[in-house]
């Protein structure tokens, strides 16, 4: 017993060092590489050119990343139907982390100077990569949270599982935070106001993409899926029922339905985070201290996830995680620029984001049991594709909101915090602070009426597959 506990730790900490290389690829994606778009990447002596480009590439960005949302569920289904010697997901992990991180590096770049002798040319290649790192970092993630149901079917269990999980990729996420403007800055020639140059981002880009290559290496060589006749159909799923599938799981929509406009508000916050330190606050070097304290009460709050929900259950932690966030919102809108209570509520903000997407992935994963006793099919990746679509449609969404209120309020090109009117520090308070708190409000709502998949619930039906699933898939 003493041996399989001991194979199932090294398993769930190979498994970790994945989710943390792959939040760092994601908060350098989602967080980051715009500030890099509206400070770093258009150099031509005409701002208003340089605003012209960046609206653009803000565009064009939210156009792939809404179609390609199209593409995430034909993913999950091509992975469902992987069959390979070293199993299903890790093929995907290994190769996606590696195209997707040689991409994301060639998008922290200008093409060679293409942004300024021929934009449009550097356009069209921008949407080409951008193309390829998406889809493929999409692969990678698909594969990667897919592995939680493959891995057990038990809640509680999957729940430890989970945590590990989420550890990893809290350390990555915050760590990115941390080590973001030392490491641009340091690699910098120009500060630029605390924004740094391009030399310092494409540094910071090649150190990430190689972190997260590392992981997905080590989680490919560490982990293993469980064999079991309840993971096995009958029959494949086609492309043409792909949506069908997806439509049936009533579940399954409600959550991401919720988790979609939550995420709406909670990443427009963190994206403009940055902004808020560098031209609000005027020390962006602070961002470091966020990041150092979201580290600390991240890890804690996520390691004590499978107490919280013994004690609470899931759906009063995500109501609680909600209560909190929404008043750490409050009292940043109120902060200005006064350091201490700045820290305090993205501190405040940050603790129960973490416990929050565990609620909303173990849910997820439970409905791919739902599903299966519902339709008669079982579709792990297809479902487990559903979690990062969301994440990546507010990621394009919010994305766009915060390159544009950045070029909309002059916080673009070579601006500092002095250049910043107090009727442009009020527009984008509005924006970072009162729309993401009538969103989450909205979230909340939509959870509390709709989504009713409980552990009890999940348990009975996992008993019910165990009874009835060979005479089911059939």
């Amino acid at each position: 017993m003493s041996g399989n506990n001991g194979n199932k730790l090294m398993q769930r900490i190979s498994y970790a060092c994945g989710t943390f290389g792959h939040d760092i690829f994601f908060m350098m994606v989602n967080t980051y590489f715009i500030m890099f778009i509206t400070s770093n990447l258009f150099h031509s002596d005409d701002q208003s050119h340089n605003e012209y480009m960046i609206g653009i590439l803000m565009t064009v960005i939210l156009v792939i990343r809404v179609a390609e949302l199209f593409i995430d569920p034909f993913i999950g289904n091509t992975i469902d139907k992987t069959n390979t010697r070293w199993g299903r997901f890790k093929p995907w992990v290994i190769v996606g982390g590696f195209i997707a991180a040689f991409s994301l590096v060639l998008l922290f770049t200008d093409l060679g100077g293409l942004t300024t002798s021929s934009p449009i040319l550097y356009l069209v290649i921008f949407a080409i990569l951008y193309i390829i790192m998406d889809i493929f970092y999409s692969a990678k993630d698909v594969a990667i949270w897919s592995m939680v149901p493959a891995m057990s079917f038990d809640s509680k269990d999957r729940e430890i599982t989970a945590t590990f999980a989420r550890i990893g990729s809290v350390f990555g996420a915050q760590l990115v935070t941390v080590v973001v403007i030392p490491i641009v800055l340091f690699f910098s020639k120009d500060a630029n106001g605390g924004a740094g140059d391009a030399n310092g981002w494409l540094a910071f880009a090649i150190i990430g993409g190689a972190i997260s290559l590392l992981g997905a290496v080590i989680l490919g060589i560490g982990t293993k899926e469980r064999s079991s006749a309840l993971r096995e159909n009958k029959k494949e799923t086609s492309f043409k029922e792909v949506f069908s599938i997806l439509a049936k799981n009533d579940q399954l929509m409600w959550i991401a339905i919720t988790f979609l406009i939550w995420c709406f508000g909670q990443d427009m916050v963190n994206a403009f985070q940055m902004y808020y330190f560098t031209y609000i606050l005027g020390e962006s070097t602070y961002l470091s201290f966020v990041g150092i304290i979201n580290v600390i009460i991240g890890l804690i709050s996520v390691a004590l996830f499978p107490i919280l929900t013994t004690k609470f259950k899931r759906r009063k932690l995500f109501f609680i995680s909600a209560a909190i966030e929404i008043l750490a919102l409050v009292i940043y809108s109120f902060a200005g620029t006064n350091a201490p209570v700045v820290l305090f509520a993205a501190a405040l903000f940050n603790l129960p984001q973490a416990l929050i997407f565990l609620v909303v992935l173990m849910t997820i994963t439970d409905t791919v049991e739902y599903g299966q006793l519902k339709i008669g099919h079982r579709d792990e990746s297809l479902i487990l594709s559903i979690r990062p679509l969301v994440n990546k449609l507010s990621g394009a969404v919010t994305g766009g909101i915060v390159g544009l209120t950045a070029v909309w309020v002059g916080m673009s090109g070579k601006a500092t915090a002095a250049d910043i009117t107090d009727t442009n520090k009020l527009y984008f308070g509005l924006i970072m602070f009162a729309i993401p708190i009538v969103f989450m409000i909205i979230s909340t709502l939509i959870y509390k009426t709709k989504v009713h998949l409980t552990e009890e619930k999940h348990a009975e039906i996992v008993k019910e597959l165990e009874r009835t699933w060979k005479d089911i898939s059939k």
